[in-house]
């Protein structure tokens, strides 16, 4: 099924928020990860999201290119060739977009996606996350309600964020915030609605942070609370109603225990972001076979070591199926499996 247009982005967003599960996103970095996701959510029977980072588009493009925006243009193509292959839905996402990378990574993605549109060919991104924590917050929602607006008029879903989500990822370090920053307040969570709920056709998700770190730690070390998020619905539906409702992002999931990621579930989270857990998942089973055919994959002793043992074709292939296998498992663990809407 190719990658899902806006309609089925939105009744994919509405089928998780009305049956108390959510969609496991994944960041990837190269064509490997990409087929280990896609790969994972098929067996899975699961809908999903394929993210890029900044960082990982950076990546995808070579170290001597480096560019952010070519090198997510050719992963989400890549993912729109596969994914007609697949009979799940597979939505496509950029993660983490600070307020100065803007104007040098997410608005030419969304220009690519103008200039698509205007020759009748599809949306190269489905959604887009501006992350403003790094700016007031009052500051914050003015850029947002700027992209949104722009977003509206394309198809696009924006998430946004409110709040600051912790540790170390894709070079952004917010290991040392301000504790308080790390849980984003009822108020906050309002603020946050009253600004983009103006924008006519605007469909916006909200990461708002309960402890949320980025990375794996060890037991304890990482205190979520919940509760934040059903605080904040219940705030929004006494300002505006019953009817109102957040679509809530988890950043962070790797390593989360599965009985704090099944309470968010009923509090709202329709999108959970796992990346440090699946690039361990790839790496492992490589680390497994340099250390099985340390005398294939290396020329020891003045032999000509085992070409067939370092063919990367070898030892990728045991690494795509050890990440799909981890994109499996998260897929259980937000109930998504077997509940895909792809007919």
């Amino acid at each position: 099924m190719p990658v899902v247009n806006y309609e089925q982005y939105r009744k994919m967003l509405d089928a998780a928020s009305e049956g108390g599960y959510a969609y496991p996103a994944f960041n990837i970095s190269n064509i490997e990860t990409a087929n280990a996701v896609l790969k994972g959510l098929a067996e899975a029977k699961s809908d999903g999201i394929i993210q890029v980072s900044i960082g990982g588009a950076a990546h995808a493009s070579g170290s001597d290119i480096k560019d952010s925006v070519i090198g997510a243009i050719s992963l989400a193509n890549h993912v729109h060739l596969l994914a007609d292959r697949y009979n799940v839905f597979v939505a496509l996402h950029t993660d983490h977009c600070q307020s100065k990378k803007v104007d040098s990574f997410l608005l030419p993605l969304i220009e690519e996606t103008e200039r698509r549109r205007a020759n009748g060919e599809k949306n190269l991104f489905n959604s887009h996350m501006f992350d403003g924590s790094d700016i007031p917050l009052k500051d914050n929602l003015v850029v947002a309600k700027q992209l949104l607006e722009r977003c509206a008029k394309n198809e696009i879903i924006l998430e946004v964020e409110a709040g600051v989500v912790g540790g170390e990822e894709d070079g952004v370090n917010n290991e040392g915030v301000a504790n308080e920053k790390l849980y984003t307040t009822s108020e906050d969570m309002l603020a946050v609605y009253d600004a983009l709920s103006s924008v006519e056709g605007g469909i916006f998700t909200l990461a708002a942070t309960f402890g949320n770190v980025h990375g794996v730690y060890k037991p304890g070390n990482v205190k979520l609370n919940p509760k934040i998020l059903r605080d904040g619905q219940a705030a929004l539906k006494a300002a505006y109603g019953d009817d109102k409702k957040f679509y809530f992002v988890f950043h962070g999931g790797s390593g989360s225990e599965k009985s704090d990621i099944e309470e968010t579930l009923g509090y709202g989270v329709i999108k959970m972001n796992v990346d440090t857990d699946t690039q361990y998942a790839f790496t492992r089973p490589i680390a497994a076979h340099m250390f099985k055919n340390y005398d294939g994959v290396l020329k020891v002793d003045g032999e000509v070591g085992v070409k067939k043992t370092y063919d990367p074709r070898s030892y990728l292939k045991s690494a795509e199926c050890g990440m799909a296998e981890r994109v499996i498992e998260t897929a259980n663990d937000l109930k998504s499996a077997g509940k895909t809407l792809c007919k």
